[in-house]
């Protein structure tokens, strides 16, 4: 009689303990988590999953055709080689534009003057990029705004080819990343304490040695955690590749939406999603063992 009440009790908590699991996961706290996690995994991951699948498996069954096909063949091998370049190069120039804006923003006392910039860098946000991509095609077409005034003031004697190319993307990419690479650097700046860089004037630094050897450095994890972002968008960018690149500087993006919709192509267009998935991934574990190995040196010291 003894052993069945225990039983019956054991019984009676584990039921009362399942109770208690299954309320919690009602909590307000967890929906509002779990919610979102399942909308990526059902609209994102099993989407994605599918796809990739094309990419080895098709309707003879397991298959590495398509895999072989784009690293075998030049031309798609030069399209994700183009990519990354891009990538690199709009990441770079990114940061070369960012940063002295951000520093100004830092720098800048007045709080209002902070607002006005920020609200000019933010406008970007507001306007839909179909209509930023036009307006880059207005100014360097042939017989654009930057062509005409250059020929106007005696600069160059005929229109200079600034469309429908490398240079076009490059410039188109960096006017819509820009603004996710000024707000991460300036986010880091903002925590910076200024104070060290006046105990380094007063201890003999000036002010280029303080900024370089303090200020700058410290900027880093803002610096990195931009490129990141700006780097991983770069390689995926679509609208803008596909509306000033040319059909010899095609980017991974568009040839995958060729693949798709143009030649019907879909375990092709898979396999080079996969690859690019993969290059993507693999980055971002070397720049975030990076920025660790930043963050470990910077609490160290």
């Amino acid at each position: 009689m003894m052993n069945e009440n225990l039983n019956k009790q054991e019984l009676m908590l584990e039921n009362g303990s399942t109770k208690n699991k299954l309320y919690s996961l009602l909590d307000p706290k967890y929906i509002l988590i779990l919610l979102p996690l399942l909308f990526v995994v059902a609209f994102a991951f099993i989407p994605m999953i599918k796809l990739f699948k094309l990419s080895f498996i098709d309707q003879n069954g397991f298959t590495l055709q398509y895999l072989s096909q784009v690293f075998t063949q030049k031309i798609y091998m030069q399209v994700i080689l183009l990519t990354l370049k891009t990538g690199v190069i709009v990441t770079v120039l990114s940061i070369i534009l960012a940063y002295p804006v951000a520093y100004f923003i830092v720098k800048t006392k007045s709080v209002r003057a902070k607002k006005v910039v920020l609200l000019i860098i933010m406008i970007p946000f507001w306007i839909s990029l179909l209509v930023r991509t036009f307006s880059w095609i207005i100014i360097l077409q042939d017989q654009g705004i930057l062509n005409t005034l250059l020929i106007h003031i005696g600069l160059i004697n005929k229109p200079l080819h600034l469309l429908y190319n490398t240079k076009s993307v490059t410039i188109g990419m960096v006017h819509v990343l820009f603004p996710f690479m000024v707000l991460n650097i300036y986010s880091s700046m903002e925590n910076i304490d200024m104070q060290l860089v006046q105990v380094a004037q007063i201890m003999g630094a000036k002010p280029i040695k303080a900024f370089w050897q303090v200020f700058f450095p410290l900027s880093i994890p803002g610096i990195l955690s931009g490129s990141i972002l700006v780097f991983v968008l770069s390689l995926g960018y679509f609208i803008t590749p596909s509306l000033l690149g040319g059909s010899q500087n095609m980017l991974i993006s568009t040839l995958i939406q060729n693949n798709i919709s143009a030649t019907l192509n879909w375990p092709l267009a898979a396999s080079l999603a996969l690859v690019l998935f993969i290059i993507t991934m693999a980055l971002l574990i070397v720049l975030g063992l990076i920025m660790k190995r930043n963050h470990m040196i910077g609490d160290e010291s």
